[in-house]
């Protein structure tokens, strides 16, 4: 099966009624690039990381507030695995077929072998929605959190929420 590009994810979600407010724009690549795009729902756009245990036998799409910082030795201690190192962009393509810069919740509906466990932040549980890339970094979607977790599900593709600590200021 070809992987889902942003136009295939569009259609998707329609199919599945699952109401989403999307921004189009340029390219961005950093969460610095979102934040200069001002969308209308900027305080709830996500960091996701694509993450592999050292011996590449786990995989995990860690899904944060973009704010927060990630402390991979806590998460590592939090999920019970081995050391946890960024998944190489070749895995993010054979895995989720993305690119660097598309990383999207999303990205697990190409993963036909469900490999790649969702990992989200439960500070999440308080958005109303995830802004979120459509498998595509030149659009920005705003969906629901209860949608995005019906769709994990729908796809039989596991996921848990983890407690990640923000640090001492």
């Amino acid at each position: 099966m070809a992987a889902m590009g942003k136009t295939e994810v569009l259609q998707y979600l329609d199919d599945q009624e699952v109401f989403y407010q999307k921004v189009e724009h340029e390219p961005v690549f950093t969460m610095e690039g979102m934040e200069q795009l001002n969308l209308p729902f900027a305080s709830e756009v996500v960091k996701n990381l694509f993450l592999r245990d050292d011996k590449k036998r786990a995989y995990y799409l860690v899904v944060m507030p973009e704010d927060k910082p990630a402390n991979l030795k806590a998460l590592r201690a939090m999920l019970e695995s081995r050391p946890l190192r960024f998944a190489s962009s070749d895995d993010l393509e054979a895995i989720l077929g993305l690119r660097a810069g598309a990383v999207s919740p999303l990205g697990v509906l190409n993963d036909d072998e469900r490999r790649v466990q969702v990992v989200l932040d439960e500070e999440l549980c308080s958005y109303a929605g995830l802004g979120i890339h459509p498998n595509d970094n030149t659009a920005t979607l705003h969906v629901p959190l209860p949608d995005v977790l019906a769709l994990l599900d729908a796809h039989g593709t596991p996921y848990r929420f983890v407690p990640m600590e923000r640090p001492e200021a």
